[in-house]
C-alpha cells in the first residue's frame, strides 16, 4: 500500500486549531502519513497567544533528518519558522545543489515543498520577527509554491492589496521575483464573495470564488490549506486540482467546526464524521 508522506515543519498550537496539529489532522483525513518537525511551542488557545519559545535550529533540522531519512517524503509543509537561522537551515537543507543533505527524489520527480508565510496567528498575535520574515525569501527560493494571505502578501512585495486586482498585481510580483507559484488568498479582501488566485510560475492565472462562510470558528484555516495541498502534490495530482480539493476540504472544515472556545475556534477537521456509536443508555 502506498501512502503520501508528508513532513509538516511549522510551530505547535496547544489549543489544537493550527500549526502542526492543524497539519496532522488535515493530513490523516487526506489520506496521507504525518511527520512533523517542530519549529516552536506556543501557549494558545482560541483567545490569543500567552507565550512562544523557539525550538533551537539544530533539533528542528535533527527532526527533519531523522524523518525524511528513515521513512521518506512525498511533499514537505513549511509553516511557522521560529527564527531566522532556522529559515535559513531548512532553506539550505532542501536545496537542489546539496543533494546530500537534500531529500531524494520520489519516484523520479521532485518532492515539491508549499510555504505557508505564517507570521500573525489569527487572533493577531506575532509569530515572526522582522529577521524571520526577511529570511522567507530563502525558503521561497526552494519552494514550489508559497500562499500568503493579504496582509502576508502586502509586507512580502511591499505593496497596498485591498482589491482582487491588487491582489493580482501582487501575486505577480512575487512569482517574478522569487520564480515561485503564488497562491494568494483574498479572505481579507471586503465583500460576500472569497476569491483566492493562482499565478503559476509561467504566468498562468487560476481563480477560485466562493460564498464567504461567516464564522468565528476559522482558526487554522492557513495551516489547513497549505498542507491539505501539500497532500494532494504527493498524491500526484497538478497544482490547480490540489489547490481546489484542498480549498473545499477547509470549507467543509469550517462548515464541521465543534464551536468551541471564547474566540477564533478551531474547526472540524474530522468533518463532524464519529468513530465510536454513542453509549447506550444504562
Amino acid at each position: 500500500m502506498t501512502i503520501p508522506r508528508i513532513v509538516s515543519i511549522a510551530g505547535s498550537d496547544s489549543g489544537g486549531g493550527a500549526g502542526i496539529q492543524a497539519d496532522i489532522k488535515t493530513i490523516t483525513m487526506l489520506g496521507g502519513h504525518a511527520m512533523t518537525a517542530v519549529t516552536a511551542i506556543t501557549a494558545q488557545n482560541t483567545l490569543g497567544v500567552t507565550e512562544v519559545m523557539a525550538v533551537p535550529t539544530a533539533t528542528v533540522l535533527a527532526q527533519i533528518e531523522a524523518v525524511v531519512g528513515d521513512i521518506g517524503v512525498d511533499a514537505v509543509k513549511i509553516g511557522m519558522i521560529g527564527s531566522a537561522e532556522t529559515a535559513g537551515a531548512i532553506a539550505d537543507y532542501f536545496t537542489p545543489s546539496r543533494p546530500a543533505a537534500s531529500p531524494p527524489p520520489q519516484g523520479g520527480r521532485e518532492v515539491p515543498v508549499v510555504f505557508d508565510p505564517v507570521m500573525a496567528a489569527t487572533t493577531g498575535a506575532a509569530l515572526a520577527d522582522e529577521a524571520t520574515i526577511a529570511a522567507f525569501a530563502r525558503l521561497m527560493a526552494v519552494a514550489t509554491l508559497v500562499t500568503p494571505n493579504v496582509p502576508e502578501l502586502a509586507a512580502l512585495t511591499g505593496l497596498i492589496v485591498n482589491s482582487e486586482a491588487h491582489l493580482e498585481l501582487a501575486a505577480r510580483a512575487l512569482a517574478e521575483r522569487h520564480g515561485i507559484a503564488v497562491l494568494a488568498k483574498g479572505g481579507h479582501l471586503a465583500g460576500g464573495m472569497l476569491i483566492d488566485l493562482l499565478v503559476d510560475r509561467d504566468g498562468t492565472v487560476t481563480r477560485w470564488t466562493s460564498e464567504r462562510i461567516e464564522t468565528r470558528h476559522n482558526h487554522g484555516t492557513g495551516c489547513t490549506l497549505s498542507s491539505a495541498i501539500a497532500v494532494g502534490l504527493a498524491s500526484g495530482h497538478p497544482l490547480p486540482q490540489a489547490i481546489g480539493a484542498a480549498r473545499s476540504y477547509v470549507r467543509a472544515a469550517m462548515l464541521a467546526a465543534p464551536g468551541l472556545g471564547q474566540g477564533h475556534g478551531p474547526m472540524g477537521h474530522g468533518l463532524a464524521r464519529p468513530h465510536f456509536a454513542p453509549p447506550e443508555a444504562g
